[in-house]
């Protein structure tokens, strides 16, 4: 497991050894031995698949693309995490992503365990036929460890519903006369997949920053007023407060967050700045999300990079570098690209007090401590970006079931899951001196912890 990962999950097991309300029949050498296997169990993966995919480009040649299926944990239930299609991938980031997945599930409560797969590859710089015969290879290769019982991959960066129908429709000739349909979720609804699945981590991802700001500073007011807690200061300087956004990478993720702020009636919201792999577009009076939607989804994703892209748009902006947009003035930043973005070399820099993380692992452990002890509130992945696992679930179940929930009735069960965290998480984040992250990371190791005690997996 990654250092960052490693480091909380163990230090969330020190707080934990010291709480004789935690497994209180585990005492003195018993509880350290049980304590131990805790440590090693959590942070090393069940199995780690790698293999090189043979694959047969159109020009004749004949490339071996490493590929990895990582499977960290099933105390929970069956594994379950995205594969990614990106260039940056390796083992270890496939290792450190799937136990964040273990973690996930845990904190929401979703029967699931963690997995994560990659292929390095740059999907742009490949055609669709040779996507297709990747898709189809990397089936091939770790079909014996996949399976709606076993191992269920959903979209990540790089991947979405086409490349999950192409994987679902291997899976199924490779499988002949077994249940197919909850082998992959995030797929298309032809192929069985879920209303709502697309925009799910989006949504999540401003739905946990509204709901905190909004619902439950408005709830608890009273409470956050009369504590000494950093976060809690943080919180109350943005009640009633117009809010300035910035959103970093304007995909499935961002791209749908920036739309929920814009669209937003419970806060008062401009989102300002904006930026994808090639730009940031910066306009201090607020951004036209909904015009920078439509002209992305015409043009491969990317945003204006012009004027006179800017004028096709219809949009009013500011042309900047895309780096800059972790740097801006702004109240929030919503991290929605890939990780490690903020760290020591630039988060002194930061201006944000609020940071919302749509993407796996974006703040490194370093700047994640530096900005918490500035009061910075840091809403880590594990609790944000769950949108997605969690409407997995819900397509799990539905393909189980062959009956499907309305749009309205997903991002409705969405939003009551998300709920249910929050409203566990909150009073304990703003009642102690643990940033949200650790807060969120005992919860799930307590979770974890206790079914691995029950199931008799620490002896």
């Amino acid at each position: 497991m990654a250092s960052q990962t490693g480091s909380i999950v163990q230090q969330s097991l020190n707080a934990l050894m010291n709480d004789g309300n935690f497994l209180p029949t585990l005492k003195g050498e018993t509880r350290e031995q049980a304590f131990t296997s805790l440590g090693a169990i959590l942070s090393t993966p069940n199995q780690v698949h790698k293999s090189f995919l043979r694959i047969a480009l159109e020009n004749g040649k004949v490339v071996r693309i490493p590929s990895f299926r990582v499977q960290h944990n099933n105390a929970l239930g069956p594994y379950k995490g995205g594969i990614r299609f990106h260039e940056s991938v390796n083992e270890d980031e496939v290792i450190n992503l799937a136990a964040l997945m273990t973690l996930k599930n845990a904190l929401h409560d979703v029967p699931f365990g963690g997995g994560k797969g990659g292929v390095i590859v740059n999907p742009r710089e490949l055609s669709v036929k040779e996507l297709h015969l990747i898709c189809k290879k990397y089936v091939q290769y770790f079909s014996d460890s996949l399976g709606p019982d076993k191992d269920i991959p959903a979209p990540d960066v790089g991947t979405g519903e086409r490349e999950m129908d192409w994987m679902m429709a291997e899976y199924k000739s490779i499988r002949p006369g077994t249940p197919y349909r909850g082998s992959f979720t995030g797929k298309s609804l032809v192929n069985g997949g879920s209303l709502g699945r697309r925009e799910a981590t989006g949504k999540g991802v401003y739905f946990t920053f509204r709901y905190m700001l909004h619902d439950f500073l408005k709830e608890q007011e009273k409470y956050l007023t009369e504590t000494n807690n950093i976060f809690a200061r943080t919180a109350l300087q943005y009640k009633d407060k117009p809010l300035k956004i910035a959103v970093q990478g304007f995909g499935n993720v961002g791209s749908v967050a920036a739309l929920e702020a814009f669209q937003c009636t419970y806060l008062q919201n401009k989102v300002v700045s904006v930026s994808d792999r090639n730009v940031m577009l910066y306009n201090s009076d607020g951004l036209d999300i909904p015009a920078l939607v439509k002209y992305t989804a015409g043009n491969g994703g990317d945003l204006p990079k012009n004027e006179n892209q800017l004028k096709e748009a219809e949009v009013k902006a500011h042309i900047h570098d895309r780096d800059e947009v972790l740097t801006q003035e702004v109240d929030v930043l919503i991290l929605a690209a890939l990780e490690d973005q903020i760290h020591k070399d630039n988060m002194e820099k930061i201006n944000a007090k609020i940071i919302v993380e749509g993407a796996n692992a974006p703040v490194t452990g370093e700047a994640d401590n530096y900005l918490s002890e500035k009061g910075v509130i840091i809403m880590p992945d594990i609790l944000a970006n769950a949108g997605g696992v969690i409407v997995s679930y819900f397509e799990w179940l539905q393909g189980r079931e062959t009956q499907f929930l309305s749009e309205e009735k997903v991002f409705k069960m969405l939003f009551e899951k998300m709920q249910e965290t929050m409203d566990t998480i909150l009073p304990q984040f703003f009642g102690d001196p643990f940033p949200l992250r650790q807060n969120c990371y005992i919860h799930s190791v307590m979770k974890l912890s206790t079914v691995l005690y029950t199931q008799g997996k620490l002896y």
